[in-house]
């Protein structure tokens, strides 16, 4: 008997047709387009750095990395030289991935798929064309078909190793797996079916489910570490892998703090440098002194190098010198008797002695008076103190890290900071960078805020706009990373609940920014991009910007003033429901994206 196929319910039909996406999905006018992720790319020559919002990127030849491919392959050998780049091509296609994700939350899956092969053609690795592209992420079903022309990766291999027998994109098949699986929430594996480097015409890749792939294992050891890593010192295959079994992208620097502790957050260099530094001095008893610009974070560090000494169950007691007036610091730091002055009822341990055996912080040491820096220097040099008042020596175990804004050195040549106590102070100096030298952390930093005060506040906020990052990016940052911390809180303060977060919530006094960018104009051509205008309101900037002054012998004009007007709020109103998608609000208005952006850059909008 002839069994009759399940009959789907419409609802379910629906939402099959719902979940299944396909190429034909994809939409050219929506949000990602290749404009749009153009303009997430800024060059800012003045601090020599690029960034695609808020990554920062490379500018270099594609002959130098023929060179490192090379010596990857002479020194590795080619099985573990494409091992090691299909896992940094498969972070980099991650991170892209992550980039789209916060950039444009609520863009059609089909549009944020394609935004991959766009952004790997921005980034002029390869000319892709879709063949076949299918998928459904409720089911975890992944096809994908794909021509690539002109691929740098092969032209650098073929150059150095001419025909071959196998394929050799291996830093973009690892981009594409990369990219592919941060959006599907599982391993996708691509094949290259044909390749330059093979003799074709035009190399072909093919991208499933690992698990729907019939001989997985031809591919996935190239995707885990073991292939490389016996080769590479100091390599911790558990360390890069996710729980999928993926590759994962490198974390900041962290020092090894319990959950709960505040940690310092970056990975630039002069922060690592720092990072290195107080893992080395910390097992030891050796005194600290930080120094740096107000707001860097010395206190931080300072408590982070506690945490990690063999001290860090014994208290760790801060002291501001600059907040205690000269005539009770002595009682503050050594203690006081009963009856030493008036008002004394009590004996009271000064912070030398509540740090017995853990750790005393002296932030601001350079405001101490001469009369103080003597004491201070008996004290480390006895490991006893005196209370005020008081006839008996007593004993402290105490390390003492110590932190100043000013250079001592300049203290002491100007007479204000004895010598003898900048020496027993400069044991081991750790000079901590202000925030305009650590540009690569102010990403990382902006989430960690955002994170604290969106919880904190209890507010709907789901980003930053791309102007907002690309201002901060190019800030000086007087105030370093408590200003940051400011103007973020302040953001997620100002900003309506599911409006990200513009360059009007987080400017309102008057700053300005120092240095110069350049973008991409709608020809791919480098142009100067004008810093955003930081002022304390910015409604009257647009308002006077899209009023201009009536003519001479004319009326006001008042009521054609205030139909524009309105028309600009309802634009505005459309742009920031759409979450400042230009293309998306476009279309909610029933106009082109053109017309749109026009519309908004006249009234002072973008």
């Amino acid at each position: 008997m002839k069994k009759t196929p399940p009959r789907l319910s419409l609802a379910a039909l629906q939402d099959s047709l719902l979940q299944a996406r396909s190429s034909a999905d994809f939409d050219e006018g929506a949000a990602p387009t290749q404009r749009d992720l153009a303009e997430t790319l800024t060059f800012s020559p003045g601090d020599g750095r690029i960034w695609m919002n808020d990554q920062r990127m490379l500018l270099w030849q594609s002959s130098t990395y023929g060179s490192l491919r090379r010596e990857l392959i002479a020194s590795l050998g080619q099985e573990q030289a494409r091992s090691l780049l299909t896992r940094v091509g498969y972070a980099a296609g991650a991170r892209d991935a992550e980039l789209v994700r916060r950039m444009w939350p609520d863009s059609d899956p089909a549009n944020a798929f394609h935004a991959g092969p766009n952004l790997h053609r921005l980034e002029g690795m390869v000319r892709p064309e879709t063949i076949r592209f299918e998928f459904d992420i409720a089911r975890g079903d992944f096809f994908a078909d794909f021509w690539w022309h002109d691929s740098s990766e092969d032209d650098e291999h073929m150059a150095a190793f001419g025909i071959g027998t196998e394929p050799a994109c291996w830093m973009q098949v690892g981009y594409a797996s990369g990219y592919a699986s941060a959006f599907m929430g599982k391993l996708i594996i691509y094949r290259e079916t044909a390749c330059r480097s093979m003799g074709a015409e035009a190399c072909r890749i093919t991208g499933r489910p690992a698990d729907q792939w019939d001989d997985p294992e031809l591919d996935l050891h190239y995707f885990l570490p073991d292939a490389s890593a016996p080769r590479v010192r100091g390599f911790s295959p558990g360390a890069s892998l996710s729980a999928t079994g993926a590759p994962k992208a490198p974390a900041a620097t962290v020092l090894g703090l319990g959950a709960d502790a505040p940690e310092p957050i970056g990975i630039s260099s002069s922060f690592s440098a720092a990072c290195h530094l107080i893992q080395r001095v910390a097992p030891t008893q050796a005194t600290v002194l930080f120094t740096g610009a107000s707001g860097v974070g010395k206190e931080l560090f300072a408590q982070t190098l506690h945490r990690i000494s063999p001290r860090a169950q014994r208290p760790f007691v801060a002291i501001n010198c600059a907040a205690i007036p000269e005539t009770l610091i002595e009682s503050e730091l050594f203690g006081v008797e009963r009856g030493a002055f008036t008002g004394a009822t009590v004996s009271r341990p000064g912070r030398f002695e509540r740090a017995h055996e853990g750790t005393l912080f002296l932030d601001e040491v350079a405001s101490l008076s001469c009369v103080a820096q003597g004491k201070l220097l008996r004290a480390l040099q006895e490991r006893t103190v005196e209370r005020v008042g008081g006839t008996r020596s007593i004993p402290v175990n105490v390390r003492v890290l110590a932190a100043s804004n000013v250079d001592l050195r300049d203290e002491v040549r100007a007479g204000r900071f004895r010598e003898d106590l900048m020496f027993r102070l400069n044991v081991f100096p750790i000079a901590l960078p202000p925030l305009k030298e650590r540009r690569d952390d102010i990403p990382l930093l902006m989430e960690h805020f955002l994170q604290r005060y969106v919880a904190l506040h209890q507010r709907e906020v789901p980003g930053f706009t791309a102007r907002a990052v690309q201002a901060l990016l190019r800030y000086d940052f007087p105030g370093n990373i408590r200003e940051l911390q400011n103007l973020v809180e302040r953001g997620v303060i100002m900003a309506e609940p599911g409006e990200p977060i513009d360059v009007h919530h987080l400017f309102r006094g008057g700053e300005q920014l120092s240095h110069e960018a350049l973008g991409l104009d709608a020809s791919g051509q480098l142009t100067q991009v004008p810093a955003p205008v930081l002022t304390l309101d910015p409604e009257p900037t647009r308002n006077a910007r899209r009023s201009p002054p009536a003519a001479a012998g004319k009326g006001t004009g008042g009521g054609s003033d205030a139909h524009a007007a309105a028309e600009l709020q309802r634009y505005r109103k459309a742009w920031v429901a759409a979450r400042h998608n230009v293309a998306e609000a476009a279309r909610a208005l029933g106009l082109s994206r053109a017309q749109l952006a026009y519309r908004l850059k006249r009234g002072g909008l973008l």
